[in-house]
């Protein structure tokens, strides 16, 4: 058996300006996605487990063209294809094999459930990565950088290519880090087309939460970290035209809270007491509620 493992990702700064060469760190999760290759008799099959062990996707014989492929069979099926157009003996490889997928997340939660299956399969092709996700779904690459390693990272596109620099983040205050799931998936790629529309100050935009990227590997104070998270959610608000997810849903709470990804969805970022943390989002209905430490990978 051919055994692939992939972590799932959060970006903590350079959301959309990342597509643009904004300097953005981004944060590789203990949670990721596994794949697993054993050899049988009877053509392709492939198979999706989610954290329950339970079957939520199957297919078999990708190869052919089938009018009543679902939208996911028919994604898989190019991530596949392009993996072949780049390593031809991968089609080969293929042939006769049962392919499982197991993942470490609820399929909800937008830790990269596309990006760590894409980083298995660019490793059972023997394939880039970077180019597989390129060709297929394409995007800024920052969450295929954070599949490959074991530490918060930096991540740069330099002239179209993916430059990954890893880094010590380990931030004293970080029992007061908790990530917070707001109870729906969130469409990246509506987010990035909305963005992408915009076509004034990007260079400005970049510039800056580039700086504030920079000022946060100089391991700032709790209270100054804060700072510049509630700056970089402002300068992303004024950009977008649209309100930051604490001035949206949490004006009250006493903390910082910071947009992670597309925003509107999937995980934010708040700063402050456990207890208080705890308490202010379970009376709202988010009971997802994980410790930076038991989500983030750490040097």
């Amino acid at each position: 058996m051919e055994t692939y493992r992939s972590n799932g990702k959060l970006l903590l700064t350079g959301e959309y300006a990342v597509l643009d060469g904004a300097l953005s760190l981004a944060l590789p999760t203990k949670q990721g996605q596994t794949l697993n290759v054993t050899s049988q008799t009877n053509g392709f099959t492939w198979r999706s487990y989610d954290i329950h062990n339970k079957i939520w996707f199957e297919a078999q014989n990708l190869g052919t063209n089938n009018p009543k492929f679902t939208p996911i069979a028919n994604t898989l099926k190019k991530i596949l294809s392009v993996a072949s157009e780049i390593n031809p003996s991968f089609t080969e490889k293929m042939n006769n094999c049962l392919a499982k997928t197991h993942l470490e997340f609820e399929r909800d939660w937008g830790l990269g459930s596309s990006s760590t299956l894409i980083n298995n399969i660019a490793q059972w092709a023997d394939v880039c990565p970077f180019e597989l996700l390129f060709k297929s779904f394409g995007g800024s690459g920052y969450d295929i950088a954070c599949a490959k390693h074991n530490t918060p990272i930096l991540y740069k596109l330099e002239s179209g290519k993916p430059k990954t620099y890893p880094i010590n983040f380990n931030l004293p205050f970080s029992n007061k880090l908790f990530f917070i799931h707001l109870n729906r998936k969130q469409n990246s790629k509506e987010g990035i087309a909305h963005y992408k529309i915009i076509k004034k100050g990007k260079a400005k935009l970049c510039s800056q939460l580039t700086e504030i990227t920079e000022e946060l590997l100089r391991f700032p104070s709790e209270k100054d970290f804060c700072s510049l998270l509630e700056q970089h959610e402002e300068i992303l608000a004024n950009f977008l035209d649209i309100p930051t997810i604490k001035n949206l849903e949490f004006p009250y709470f006493k903390g910082t809270i910071k947009s992670l990804g597309a925003w509107g969805g999937d995980f934010v970022l708040a700063v402050g007491e456990a207890s208080y943390v705890k308490e202010y989002f379970s009376a709202k209905g988010f009971s997802t509620i994980i410790p930076y430490n038991e989500m983030i990978l750490t040097s």
